[in-house]
């Protein structure tokens, strides 16, 4: 068949791929010269740790895609880092522990390292803690080049095209209609805007039960040595639905976030790039309109607990940015799915667009019969 697929995020270019891998022939059109929202400002994290029971099965077959795509693709840069979630509270320390002791801790791959452990495996951590999390399935790759570097390996097929700069305005019948006056014949046509849901999704699909999130994060300049896994702190308990139990109960009720974590919804979430640097974040958002402007608040709590963990000064900031993206609000949904005619709108995995991108796409193609 001949597919057109709009939006160049991860979710577009998962669904892109599995259309090329399926022998279909695909035309892919972003209104940016490069894709711009979510699918770049983030962490590159493909992580298992955190997912629920329900996502678990997709956040395991997302890794094995990763992975595969890392060997074809070199370019991406995936790495099977694992995690480090270091833990500092007697309270925090009852959630670990509740986690490995699950049936499906050995699925998730986890297990709860003394000090002396963790430092053996990460030995930039040179901080106070009093255990750490470990998930070696949780790995990583280069949100900023993977996308490109996929996109390069589809048009190797003969069967892929990329068009940039061009905005879609409309649908006739199976043809899409850019703003450039092109048109686009399809058989299949899938829409993966992110958490653009105005416009051509509304006029076709409606309101779908989705909400944009906004965050804010930075880069560092290199650290000078190796941080060998990603790493996350306790409050990131607070925010994955794989932690939910009765330790995160009681560490909710008696041990309250500082007030400018609690006031911006924080975890620590970091991760080393290939040239060095960290990337760190994260704040949570729900309430629009998004303010515009960049609030120190958080960067500087950030800053205190990496240098907490790492025991050291950060390397001087380089970057800072926000971003949004779209969270399906429906209980268990990955994402949200919505057909009119041939036209498909994929849309709504919130944070966990890098982690399960690829599934996502697997299984949309699965779903409609690609």
């Amino acid at each position: 068949m001949r597919v057109v697929v709009v939006g160049a995020g991860i979710l577009g270019t998962a669904h892109a791929w599995q259309a090329v891998l399926r022998g279909h022939e695909v035309v892919h059109l972003e209104r940016e010269r490069e894709a711009r929202g979510a699918s770049v400002r983030n962490f590159g994290l493909v992580w298992v740790s955190g997912r629920s029971p329900a996502e678990l099965p997709a956040a395991l077959r997302s890794r094995e895609l990763w992975e595969k795509l890392g060997a074809d693709v070199p370019g991406i840069g995936f790495r099977p880092n694992g995690s480090l979630t270091l833990v500092r509270t007697p309270a925090e320390l009852a959630v670990a522990e509740e986690v490995i002791a699950r049936a499906d801790a050995a699925d998730r791959g986890v297990t709860l390292l003394e000090p002396d452990e963790v430092r053996r495996r990460n030995p930039a951590l040179r901080g106070e803690f009093l255990a750490g999390l470990h998930c070696e399935r949780d790995a990583a790759v280069e949100s900023r080049v993977a996308l490109p570097a996929l996109r390069a390996h589809l048009a190797a097929s003969g069967r892929y095209t990329f068009h940039a700069g061009r905005e879609v305005v409309g649908i006739d019948g199976g043809t899409v209609v850019d703003d450039l006056g092109g048109r686009h014949g399809s058989d299949l046509i899938l829409l993966c805007t992110g958490a653009a849901l105005g416009g051509l999704v509304r006029e076709l699909v409606g309101e779908l039960p989705v909400r944009r999130v906004r965050l804010q994060m930075m880069q560092t300049e290199p650290l000078g040595e190796e941080l060998t896994t990603s790493l996350a702190d306790g409050d990131s308990f607070r925010y994955y639905p794989a932690y939910a139990g009765a330790a995160l109960d009681r560490l909710q009720r008696t041990q309250p976030q500082t007030a400018v974590a609690a006031a911006h919804r924080m975890q620590l979430l970091c991760v080393q790039r290939l040239h060095g640097g960290l990337t760190i974040g994260d704040t949570h958002a729900y309430d629009e309109p998004f303010d515009f402007d960049l609030d120190d608040a958080p960067y500087r709590h950030l800053t205190e607990v990496v240098e907490g963990l790492l025991g050291r000064p950060l390397p001087a900031v380089t970057r800072r940015w926000s971003g949004v993206y779209a969270q399906a609000t429906t209980p268990d949904e990955l994402v949200q799915r919505a057909r009119t005619g041939p036209v498909h709108v994929v849309t709504g995995p919130g944070g966990r667009g890098m982690t399960l991108g690829p599934a996502l796409g697997e299984a949309t193609a699965d779903l409609i019969g690609l």
